[in-house]
């Protein structure tokens, strides 16, 4: 299966396509809590990447509001506050 090039206009350097990789299905047969974490960490990733494409760069600028308009904008349900920790926890490891 071939690998789509999506173009992607908020990307500051235009000429680099982005390349969507195959979806695979999840593993069957794991606790319902290992699918729901998997989730979380996916939402809390996106909207990492959400925010620090919008220039918030520090832990102490995300806030819950903002993670959650930042939520809103891209189309991805509310997170709840646990998300929005992890979302803190991982600009905080950004360089």
């Amino acid at each position: 299966m071939a690998a789509a090039v999506l173009p992607l206009k908020t990307r500051r350097n235009a000429s680099v396509p982005v390349v969507a990789l195959p979806k695979k299905p999840l593993p069957a047969g794991l606790p319902r809590e290992w699918y729901v974490s998997h989730n979380r960490r996916l939402k809390s990733m996106r909207l990492t990447i959400a925010l620090l494409d919008s220039g918030c760069y520090e832990p102490a600028q995300a806030g819950n509001g903002r993670i959650r308009r930042t939520a809103e904008r891209i189309g991805v349900h509310p997170p709840s506050d646990l998300t929005c920790r992890m979302v803190r926890n991982l600009l905080r490891g950004c360089p």
